[in-house]
């Protein structure tokens, strides 16, 4: 028993170094969900992403606002007629953060089930 500890605790270091390099505004499930989702739409609505995501309009907001700070998306606000419109695109910049996003959880995935 206190072997198999032993030898998790030496396999620690290895993984430790990944987790730490994990984007922290792309790690939450509502942002992930996004850019997810952007990545294999060219464009998506706020109320087309607030469905998917099932989340609310608020929580939605919040997160959208991080992703446009960090540059990972590109907001663009409009009108259908009357009523306001707001797409989303992922930009070059939130593409290759979330590839490395996903490397990086490829990594630790693979060194987990390796130890």
């Amino acid at each position: 028993m206190a072997r198999a500890a032993a030898t998790r605790a030496r396999a620690l270091p290895i993984a430790e170094p990944r987790a730490l390099r994990l984007d922290r505004v792309i790690h939450e499930r509502v942002r992930l969900g996004m850019l997810s989702a952007l990545a294999v739409h060219e464009t998506l609505t706020f109320t087309a992403i607030k469905k998917l995501l099932d989340t609310s309009d608020g929580n939605l907001s919040v997160h959208a606002r991080k992703l446009e700070t960090a540059g990972y998306v590109a907001c663009d606000k409009g009108f259908a007629g009357r009523v306001p419109r707001t797409e989303y695109r992922l930009t070059t910049a939130g593409r290759r953060a979330l590839e490395r996003y996903l490397d990086h959880m490829e990594a630790l995935i693979r060194t987990t089930r390796e130890a």
